[in-house]
């Protein structure tokens, strides 16, 4: 059996990890086909928007700690390994899909787990969810991004308070922080997701992609400079094919 399961839901993505009895923590090998799995969506022109999320009861308790050599790289500093988008989770240094992504959270989503769906773009939550930065008490680093995403998804205090304290909060308490944006019954969480992707697919894409680019690329920049990198992606889509079409619909809506 495979340690990552994906399935095609016309053109959206549900990729999920299959190891159920282990809380759905990642080794080497699952942490490969993770990679291989954003990687065919990345690259699939008919894939619109994928799901990540968890078998069984868990989303992910992190890094198996059992098989962590099975996920270091020879050598820590190998830009290779640094920079070309792998991570030690398998696709967590990515950052050139932009594409939009849903995490559909069930259960513990700790550690290395909690990094992962802060990759997303959009969190949903089971009521019976819980995260945080559980690493903290072994003596782990975060390095699979969560010291950056974190802090921009909560802020800035309760982004330290997360990695700082390890604490655990509810689902609640996340959708409170803005962690997640949505909390349902664990029963409906992966049809909510589907349901909320699909919804996203059924845009017109092209400005969708740019938007979410812009956005991604700009974090962080002087106002100026992130305004120009809006501009030059966004102003060719206002003479773009689909946004005429758009705006041809518009005018011959119903009132």
């Amino acid at each position: 059996m495979r340690k990552v399961l994906v399935e095609q839901v016309g053109p959206v993505t549900v990729i999920k990890i299959n190891r159920p009895e282990k809380h759905n923590c990642i080794d080497g090998e699952t942490a490969g086909q993770l990679n291989e799995a954003w990687v065919n969506f990345r690259d699939d022109s008919d894939a619109r928007v994928a799901i990540l999320t968890g078998e069984g009861a868990s989303f992910s308790s992190g890094a198996d700690l059992k098989a962590i050599d099975t996920l270091r790289p020879n050598d820590q500093y190998d830009p290779q390994f640094v920079y070309n988008g792998s991570g030690y989770l398998g696709f967590t240094r990515m950052t050139d899909i932009f594409k939009p992504t849903i995490a559909a959270v069930n259960g513990y989503c700790f550690a290395g787990g909690l990094e992962m769906a802060a990759w997303c773009d959009i969190r949903i939550a089971s009521e019976n969810a819980e995260f945080g930065c559980l690493e903290r008490r072994w003596n782990v680093p975060l390095v699979d991004g969560g010291t950056q995403r974190i802090p921009r998804i909560v802020g800035w205090g309760r982004g330290m308070d997360l990695i700082i304290t390890g604490r655990r909060i509810n689902a609640r308490v996340a959708l409170d922080w803005g962690l997640v944006t949505e909390v349902v019954d664990s029963q409906h969480l992966l049809n909510r997701a589907i349901e909320l992707a699909q919804q996203i697919a059924a845009y017109p894409q092209g400005s969708l992609l740019t938007d979410k680019q812009a956005a991604v690329r700009g974090w962080g920049l002087p106002l100026e400079e992130a305004l120009r990198i809006e501009c030059q992606l966004g102003m060719p889509h206002t003479k773009s094919f689909e946004t005429e079409e758009g705006l041809g619909n518009f005018k011959n809506r119903k009132q």
